[in-house]
């Protein structure tokens, strides 16, 4: 594909100099991308070209060090990746988002240096990752898991069944959360390192999802899956911190997500209110679109403030957690508000999937349940705040 060759050049991020960078993944989503994204969408099927173009790009090993093949670069370059796409495509963000601010950073702060070299690598060139958290019965209350490991010799066998795992039909690389000993609680929690070919190993149904459909979310299957026991990640007992902590910053990946997705749906609707016409003259001449617009740009503006100044603390070192969730918290209802807004300036043609905003709307929901439904972020917020 043309188009895609010759947008996917990889790329040499400069962390103070983003405009260049933003403008390079912009051209990809653009020209690559987005000629497949409503085909993409109603088959429910990632091209695969796309995620491969995204790692040809450099945008899979954001802040994986040089020295493997990564940009070397933080989480704000990662967060300008992840918003670029997801104005074109929220389904393929979520690949980008996934990869780089829920497994890499796992591996990056976790792994040992065997670990690190054997698969960073491969994460930054051409292996798709799944983060492999949730259950059944384990959602909301992540450490409820039921996921047995079991310590044989050299190895661990596992079993068990993890539930709506994003990147888990095209993955390579599963980052699966299993207990070694249930009735510890948390405290049994491990973080396992699992390739697709491992035995006991298998990839069950895909979902048939609202939004986001090109992004697939599939049942994994464990029967006696073997993992060598230099899979472990971390210290056994330990998976719970590396889950927590992991999941703070995908929580900024998210909000980057749905700054996105609200960015492609008023750029799309600006469009059309220029264009339409009524009464003779182009509806966006009227005082009632332009309140409307002027609001939903005032949130868009918002959401992002606080995803990037989430990011900003985090590159710096400073303690996040709490602007993270406000950043998730805020912008998954602006992007749903925001593309709800859209449909209805494209009046009835924005009901119709002839247009984008139909989408976008669509894909919007799932900004306030995964990753942490906004319950879970306002109590985190309220938490932190409320600490004597």
């Amino acid at each position: 594909m043309s188009d895609l060759s010759s947008a996917a050049r990889p790329l040499t991020v400069d962390s103070d100099d983003h405009a260049i960078f933003r403008q390079s993944v912009r051209q990809f989503a653009e020209q690559a991308v987005a000629p497949h994204v409503m085909e993409m969408d109603q088959a429910q099927t990632m091209r695969p070209e796309l995620i491969q173009g995204a790692f040809d790009l450099g945008i899979m090993g954001i802040e994986i060090p040089i020295e493997y093949g990564g940009a070397g670069a933080d989480i704000s370059t990662a967060v300008v990746a992840i918003e670029e796409i997801a104005a074109v495509d929220p389904s393929l963000s979520v690949c980008v988002d996934v990869q780089n601010t829920l497994v890499n950073n796992a591996v990056l702060r976790w792994a040992n240096d065997e670990q690190k070299k054997r698969y960073l690598p491969r994460l930054c060139s051409d292996m798709l990752a799944s983060y492999c958290l949730s259950e059944t019965g384990s959602g909301s209350d992540a450490f409820a898991l039921a996921t047995k490991a079991v310590e044989e010799g050299d190895h661990y066998r596992l079993n068990g069944n993890k539930m709506w795992i994003t990147n888990g039909a095209e993955a390579g690389f599963y980052l699966l959360f299993a207990t070694v000993d249930p009735d510890a609680g948390y405290r049994g929690i491990t973080a396992f390192m699992i390739e697709r070919n491992f035995p006991g190993f298998s990839v069950g149904k895909k979902e048939d999802k609202l939004g986001i459909r090109a992004s697939s979310t599939v049942a994994l299957h464990l029967e006696d899956c073997i993992v060598p026991k230099e899979n472990v990640l971390g210290e056994v007992g330990k998976g719970y911190k590396i889950a927590i902590e992991t999941l703070n910053e995908g929580r900024i990946g998210i909000g980057a997500q749905m700054i996105g997705l609200g960015r492609g749906a008023l750029d799309h609707a600006r469009r059309y209110v220029l264009e339409r016409k009524q009464f003779g003259k182009a509806i966006a001449d009227f005082q009632g679109i332009q309140f409307q617009f002027a609001e939903a740009a005032t949130k868009l503006e918002a959401a992002r403030l606080l995803v990037y100044n989430a990011a900003r603390l985090k590159d710096a070192g400073l303690p996040f957690l709490t602007e993270a969730a406000m950043a998730k918290l805020y912008s998954s209802q602006a992007a749903e508000q925001i593309a709800s807004r859209c449909i209805e300036l494209h009046g009835g043609v924005g009901f119709t999937k002839e247009f984008p905003a139909e989408k976008f709307y669509r894909d919007a929901k799932i900004g306030s349940i995964y990753e942490g439904t906004s319950n879970m972020q306002m109590q985190t917020i309220a938490k932190n705040l409320l600490r004597e």
